[in-house]
């Protein structure tokens, strides 16, 4: 299935530039490269991705940079941005939990519950401010308009970014207090088991 969405991407560039659109060719292209990159990534550092989480960040970049950006979905629905960045948010601070009990071996006393809460919500806000000046820098060296409305913009999604990735980081609180809150909850155990070598301390 995830190849099918690559070769979607790959197709969707190539008639863009037959077509002369090269800015929906540049956003094709970049979805292609954000969706293989942690597969490439995963395979360096040796980790296996479940299959729902590389479906999700495929989904993901389908809604965002191309419904979004090439199709203006950004602008024909309002909440669109903010629900982007909300569930993008979200999964970030999931995975920055899951960052962070990996430095520590899956050890759930290295550390207090709520700093690890705080450190995994944290590294998905970085990376949500790190995405606003991307778009920053978008727009003013290519004349783009990915910012919309500019600071108010700007300032929508990084509330957005605060509340998914809180939710994120919570979502592995509940984890390693032994309770399930169903798809989340068991995506980290399956991550957690098909990982077992970076785990080692889990108990």
């Amino acid at each position: 299935m995830i190849v099918g969405v690559w070769i979607a991407f790959a197709l969707l560039a190539v008639t863009a530039l037959v077509v002369d659109r090269p800015i929906l060719a540049a956003v094709s292209t970049l979805a292609l490269a954000l969706t293989v990159a942690p597969l490439v990534l995963a395979a360096r550092f040796q980790i296996v991705l479940p299959l729902p989480f590389v479906l999700a960040l495929a989904g993901f970049l389908t809604a965002s940079l191309l419904l979004g950006e090439a199709f203006d979905m950004y602008e024909r629905i309002w909440w669109w941005d903010i629900a982007l960045h909300t569930v993008a948010a979200t999964g970030l601070g999931m995975a920055g939990f899951l960052f962070v009990l990996m430095l520590f071996e899956g050890a759930r006393f290295a550390a207090p519950i709520w700093a690890l809460t705080l450190i995994a919500a944290c590294v998905a806000i970085t990376l949500g401010v790190m995405w606003e000046l991307f778009e920053f820098t978008m727009d003013h060296t290519f004349g783009l308009t990915m910012q919309k409305s500019g600071l108010n913009d700007t300032m929508g999604d990084l509330l957005a970014d605060l509340i998914g990735a809180t939710l994120g980081a919570l979502t592995g609180t509940i984890y390693l207090t032994g309770r399930k809150f169903g798809f989340a909850t068991a995506l980290i155990v399956q991550f957690v088991r098909i990982n077992g070598r970076y785990f080692r301390k889990r108990k």
